[in-house]
C-alpha cells in the first residue's frame, strides 16, 4: 500500500466563476494591501450556493418528511458531511433523467452491491463537471435527477450524495424550467428549454418536469403515486423533488463536485465536505476532499481550468 493522499474534488472559487443563472457574481474587494498596510485582507460577498457547496434542508422546504421544521446547516451533525465513500460512474443519456437502472449499472461497474451503500457518501460522476463553465451546456442542458433517483438513494440509505452537476435535480425540475419562479430560460434555438425538450423527447418525457402536464397525460392518481409524498408535506411535486427527498430525509446534498474527480472514479475513499459553522445557514460552500491510497488513484492528468480569468 502507498501513502494516503488528499484529492481536491472542488471547483476553484474566484470573482468571475460560473454561477447559477440568476445569481450575482461574487464581489471580492481588498481592504488592506501589502504596500499600504503590510497585510493583505479581502472581503467577499456572494451567495453560499456559489460553486461547490452543500444545501441545507431549509434552503428548499419548510418541513422535513417526519414533520419537523426543516433544518438549517448548523443543525445537521458534522459527520453528516463526511464518511466512507465511493465515486460512481453514472452514464445518463444526454439531457435526460438519471434512473434507478443507471445507478444500479454504475454500482455494478464499481464492483459493489447496492446494499453496501448504506451509511456511505455517494459521489456521482456523470462528466458534467468537465463542462463547468458560464454556459448553457452546463446549466441549461445538464443531465440530472428527479423522483426516481431520489427514491433510489433513500432505498439504499446513503448518508450524503455529492453530484458533479449544476444541482441535485435536473435543470427542468428547477426554476430554469416551468417550476418555482418559472424562468423557462432561452436555449440555443431561441425557444425556451421546455419547448426544446418537448421537441427532442416528446411531451410524455417532458411531463416528468411539469405538474399540470403530468396530470393531464397520466391523471391525478398517477401523479399522487409518484409525487404524493412531496405534496403531503406542502411541496410542489415537480419542483426540485430530488433535493427535497434527500434533504427532507436528513441526507446531505453537495452540488458542483469537480476538481480531480476523474482520479477517484469507481474508487472507494474517505470523503470530507465540511460547511462553515453558520447558525441558521441555508447552505455553505464546501471544500470537497477525498482521502485515498495513492496507489489506488486512476492514472489521469490533474484537472486544469481554462475558463474565465484562469
Amino acid at each position: 500500500m502507498g501513502k494516503k493522499v488528499f484529492i481536491d474534488l472542488s471547483h476553484p472559487f474566484f470573482g468571475d466563476m460560473p454561477l447559477w443563472p440568476y445569481f450575482s457574481k461574487p464581489e471580492i474587494a481588498p481592504m488592506h494591501s501589502m504596500a499600504k498596510g503590510g497585510v493583505v485582507t479581502q472581503t467577499i460577498k456572494c451567495t453560499m450556493h456559489t460553486g461547490t457547496h452543500a444545501d441545507a434542508p431549509r434552503h428548499v422546504m419548510e418541513r422535513m418528511f417526519d414533520g419537523r421544521r426543516a433544518l438549517y446547516s448548523h443543525e445537521l451533525p458534522v459527520d453528516a458531511y463526511a464518511g466512507e465513500a465511493v465515486c460512481l460512474d453514472v452514464r445518463t443519456p444526454d439531457w435526460q433523467l438519471t434512473t434507478a437502472e443507471h445507478l444500479d449499472d454504475a454500482v455494478a461497474r464499481a464492483g459493489m452491491k447496492p446494499e453496501e451503500l448504506e451509511g456511505m457518501v455517494v459521489c456521482i460522476r456523470t462528466g458534467m463537471h468537465l463542462k463547468f463553465d458560464d454556459s448553457k451546456d452546463y446549466y441549461h442542458y445538464s443531465i440530472g435527477n428527479g423522483v426516481e433517483a431520489g427514491n433510489w438513494f433513500l432505498k439504499h440509505k446513503v448518508k450524503c450524495v455529492a453530484m458533479d452537476q449544476q444541482a441535485l435535480d435536473h435543470p427542468l425540475h428547477t426554476s430554469m424550467g416551468n417550476n418555482g419562479t418559472r424562468m423557462m430560460l432561452e436555449g440555443f434555438s431561441g425557444k425556451n428549454i421546455c419547448e426544446e425538450f418537448i421537441e427532442k423527447y416528446g411531451e410524455e418525457a417532458y411531463a416528468e418536469f411539469d405538474k399540470e402536464l403530468y396530470i393531464k397525460i397520466h391523471g391525478q392518481t398517477k401523479y399522487d403515486e409518484k409525487f404524493g409524498a412531496l405534496e403531503a408535506i406542502g411541496c410542489y411535486g415537480t419542483w426540485e423533488p430530488c433535493h427535497k427527498l434527500l434533504l427532507g430525509n436528513y441526507i446531505v446534498g453537495v452540488e458542483n463536485l469537480g476538481g480531480d474527480l476523474e482520479k477517484v472514479v469507481n474508487k472507494r475513499f474517505r470523503f470530507f465536505a465540511f460547511p462553515i459553522r453558520w447558525h441558521l445557514g441555508d447552505g455553505s460552500m464546501v471544500r470537497c476532499v477525498a482521502e485515498i491510497d495513492e496507489d489506488d488513484l486512476n492514472d489521469v492528468p490533474s484537472r486544469t481550468y481554462p475558463y474565465g480569468a484562469m
